[in-house]
């Protein structure tokens, strides 16, 4: 990001430890402030939280069954819900927005689901599952919330992780 020219003046994080430690290597890398904030976890999935995928069927037999055999979503217990969930990043990416100049950079630090709904907020799109967008670890993406709306210059890249660089669009 440095070799690019780009200087978030702040960085958002996830407080769970993946994000939270990408957000600190980037925060010293460019020498900028992180605030973890717990709105910017991944969705809640209840009893399934921790659980391996290969575990399923043995810790919860029902629900792995269920997942396999039957063609509508399965409810977990305690999971947050899709409404929940949608309506807690939306409430973070208009926070984050707000506080911030128009051209001032600022990142954010997440998860695939979290950045799907922050994402969707920002484009007004209705959250479903499947989520419409994916994010690979440590990928790039770039909004731009301008004057004449919000502009999607890149989307999941991860180039940087070949070659150190990275172009956003136009």
């Amino acid at each position: 990001l440095q070799g690019e020219g780009w200087k978030p003046s702040f960085i958002y994080s996830s407080d769970l430890s993946r994000a939270a430690e990408t957000a600190g290597i980037l925060a010293a890398g460019l020498d900028t402030p992180v605030t973890l904030d717990a709105r910017l976890r991944e969705y809640d999935n209840g009893v399934l939280g921790g659980v391996i995928w290969r575990e399923l069927e043995t810790l919860y037999p029902e629900i792995w069954r269920s997942m396999h055999q039957d063609k509508e979503p399965v409810v977990i217990p305690g999971e947050e819900g899709l409404a929940a969930f949608q309506e807690r990043l939306s409430s973070m990416a208009a926070c984050i927005a707000s506080s911030h100049q128009q051209d001032e950079t600022v990142a954010v630090v997440s998860h695939g689901g979290s950045l799907n709904m922050i994402l969707a907020h920002f484009l007004h799109l209705t959250p479903r599952r499947p989520l419409p967008f994916r994010f690979d670890n440590t990928s790039l993406s770039i909004v731009d919330l301008g004057p004449r709306g919000v502009r999607l210059a890149l989307l999941n890249c991860t180039c940087h992780l070949n070659d150190g660089r990275f172009r956003a669009a136009g």
